[in-house]
C-alpha cells in the first residue's frame, strides 16, 4: 500500500471538475464540484447526527437507498439548510445533472455547504452544470477547491493497494474548517475507488472506519447540519468482488483507513484560524470508549487549545479536561507528555507535576504539529483524537461568517 497522486481521479473510471457558477460573491473561488463514475458504482454514506439536517441529505438518503450511484454534485457558499424549498432545490440539482449526463436523477449524490438559512437559487447551478460537465477530466484539484468554504488548504489524497493480487486505487477529497465535531463523518468527504465491493460490505467498511477517523476530529465542538461522507466503488480494477469478511476486505479497509486518517488530520490542521495541529494520544484506558471520550475531551478544551496557541505548557488544563470527561480515571496514575519536531518533554507523572525546562517546553509547543500524550493506569485501551489550537482568527472568522 502506498500513497499516490490523483485524488478522486486516481481510481479507474472517475473524472471530476470544479467551476465558479455564481453562488459565491468571490468570483475567484470555485463553488460547484462534480465527480462522475464511468460505471454505476456501489455507494455508501454516513450522515450528520444533528437533528437539523440540510435538504441535500434527505435527497441523497433517498437516492442511494438501493446502494448505488453514478455521480456526486456539491455546491459551496450555501448550505441549503432550513430553506422552505430546500428539498426542491436539491432534487432539481439531481434532475438537471441526471439529464445532462444521461443518468437517472436517483443515481446522483447531492451535497451543499456554506451559510445556513440563506435562500439558494437554482439559477446559478443550472447555468453552471454545462460548463461543469464540459470541464470533466483529471481535475480532482478543481473539485477539492470547489467544496471549500473557510478552508485555507485543499484536502486530497490517493492510495494504491492490492486486493487478491489485483492492484486497486482509492482516493478522496474533503472540506472542513469550522463547525466540526462530526459524530459521524467530516463536514463533507467524497471518496472513490475502483475496487469491486458490494454495497453491504462497502457500507460496513465505511461505518466501521468513521468512528476511528472523522469521528475523532473536533475543531470547535459544533456538529454541522450538512456533515456527510460518501464513497463510490465502481469495480473497474477487475478484482473479484468483495462480498464477505476476509483478507480482501481487510486490505480494502486498511486502504480506506489510510485515506480517512489523512483527511482527518488535514481537516484538524486546517481548523478555522488554526496555527497548529493538535493530536491527543491516550493510552492505558479501561476501555476503547473511555479512551475516545478522554482524548476528545482534551482536544475540545478551549483552555488547552489556548495554551497550545500560546506555547504554554499548562498541563493542569489537560488533567482538568480528563477529569470532567465523564470517565472514571485514577488520577494518581496519569502522566502527560508534549512532543513535536522540536523534541519531547514530560510535564506530569502520577498525577503531579515534575520539574521541566520551560525553554524546551516553549520550543516543543511552538511547532506546527503537537502531540499531547496521556498515559493512564486503568487498562490497555487507546485512542487518538485530532484538533487544533484556538487563535484570535477563529473569532474574527466566525464573528462575520454570514455577512
Amino acid at each position: 500500500m502506498k500513497q499516490i497522486e490523483g485524488g478522486v481521479c486516481a481510481a479507474a473510471g472517475f473524472t471530476a471538475a470544479g467551476v465558479y457558477c455564481g453562488i459565491r460573491k468571490n468570483k475567484t473561488k470555485k463553488d460547484l464540484a462534480l465527480i462522475v463514475s464511468e460505471k454505476r458504482a456501489a455507494c455508501a454514506c454516513v450522515y450528520t447526527q444533528n437533528l437539523v439536517k440540510g435538504a441535500p441529505i434527505a435527497v441523497t438518503k433517498r437516492n442511494v437507498a438501493d446502494g448505488y450511484a453514478s455521480a456526486i454534485i456539491c455546491n459551496s457558499g450555501n448550505a441549503n439548510t432550513c430553506n422552505a424549498n430546500g428539498v426542491e432545490i436539491a432534487e432539481t440539482m439531481c434532475d438537471l445533472l441526471g439529464k445532462a449526463l444521461g443518468i437517472p436523477a436517483f443515481d446522483v449524490v447531492v451535497a451543499s455547504t456554506g451559510v445556513i438559512g440563506k435562500p439558494l437559487s437554482i439559477e446559478p447551478i443550472a447555468g453552471g452544470i454545462p460548463s461543469l460537465i464540459e470541464s470533466l477530466g483529471d481535475d480532482s484539484d478543481g473539485a477539492a477547491r470547489a467544496i471549500m468554504t473557510t478552508d485555507v488548504k485543499k484536502k486530497e489524497i490517493a492510495v494504491e493497494f492490492s486486493v487478491g493480487g489485483t492492484t486497486c486505487k482509492i482516493g478522496g477529497i474533503a472540506k472542513g474548517s469550522g463547525m466540526i465535531q462530526p459524530n459521524m463523518a467530516t463536514m463533507l468527504g467524497f471518496i472513490t475507488t475502483d475496487a469491486a465491493i458490494n454495497p453491504a460490505m462497502l457500507q460496513k467498511a465505511l461505518s466501521s472506519d468513521v468512528p476511528e477517523s472523522f469521528n475523532m476530529v473536533s475543531i470547535d465542538g459544533d456538529t454541522s447540519t450538512n456533515d456527510m461522507v460518501t464513497i463510490l466503488a465502481n469495480g473497474m480494477a477487475g478484482n473479484e468482488e468483495i462480498a464477505e469478511a476476509g483478507a480482501d476486505f481487510d486490505s480494502f479497509c486498511a486502504a480506506l483507513g489510510m485515506v480517512t486518517q489523512y483527511l482527518s488530520r488535514a481537516i484538524a490542521g486546517d481548523g478555522e484560524g488554526a496555527s497548529k495541529l493538535l493530536i491527543c494520544a491516550v493510552s492505558g484506558a479501561a476501555g476503547k470508549g473511555d479512551a475516545k471520550k478522554l482524548a476528545k475531551s482534551v482536544i475540545n478544551s478551549p483552555l488547552v487549545k489556548c495554551a497550545m496557541f500560546g506555547a504554554d505548557a499548562n498541563w493542569g488544563r489537560v488533567l482538568c479536561a480528563l477529569g470532567y470527561a465523564g470517565v472514571a480515571v485514577d488520577v494518581s496514575k496519569v502522566g502527560v507528555r508534549f512532543s513535536s519536531a522540536a523534541g519531547e518533554i514530560e510535564v506530569c507523572k502520577n498525577g503531579m507535576g515534575v520539574d521541566f525546562s520551560e525553554e524546551l517546553a516553549k520550543a516543543v509547543l511552538s511547532e506546527s504539529e503537537i502531540t499531547i500524550a496521556v498515559t493512564l493506569g486503568d487498562g490497555d485501551a487507546s485512542a487518538t483524537a485530532f484538533g487544533c489550537d484556538l487563535t484570535y482568527d477563529y473569532v474574527k472568522i466566525n464573528g462575520d461568517y454570514r455577512t
